[in-house]
């Protein structure tokens, strides 16, 4: 157990469950228009070198290059990305803690402790609203976790169970 009573292991191993829980089919959308937004500014810095370098007169290849390498890294992160991202992403509520499972190469997994939790929020940006999404932010003394794109009903149902759940742990 790490600082602030937060578990996290990542890679968990064959024998223990995933968490049942998936996030929105949406979410994957909601992330396709995040990473375009971020990736514009990379695609227009990478035709913009390749202008400058194709007035210095370099051969094709060389001005080319920096144009098709962003152009696949925005690709990537557009369409490939969010898919693996979103099925990977899991949570399950449970008695007495939230297993949260994520990652796309290196998977991890966060135990928190509902008894280490001290206030639940849920959080929607503009985007987010537009796809009727919400994000669960839950803190402890170590920081911050969030379940990040549900449906917003379901958002506020998950912020009122584990609230409910906090309560109760503070009872015992």
């Amino acid at each position: 157990m790490s600082e602030g009573g937060v578990e996290e292991r990542p890679g968990a191993g064959a024998s223990c469950l995933e968490p049942s829980e998936r996030l929105d089919p949406r979410a994957r959308t909601v992330w396709r228009i995040n990473n375009a937004l971020w990736a514009a500014p990379i695609v227009g810095a990478g035709c913009l070198v390749a202008f400058f370098v194709r007035l210095g007169g370099a051969p094709l290849y060389l001005w080319t290059l920096p144009v098709v390498a962003v152009l696949a890294v925005a690709v990537v992160s557009i369409f490939v990305t969010p898919a693996l991202r979103w099925r990977r992403w899991r949570y399950e509520i449970r008695p007495d803690e939230v297993d949260l499972q994520r990652g796309i190469f290196f998977v991890t997994r966060t135990l928190v402790p509902l008894a280490r939790i001290q206030h639940v929020d849920t959080q929607n940006g503009p985007l987010q609203r537009h796809y009727g999404l919400a994000t669960v932010v839950f803190y402890t003394a170590a920081g911050a976790n969030q379940i990040p794109e549900l449906s917003a009903p379901v958002a506020a149902d998950v912020r009122e169970r584990i609230a409910a759940l906090t309560k109760d742990q503070d009872e015992l």
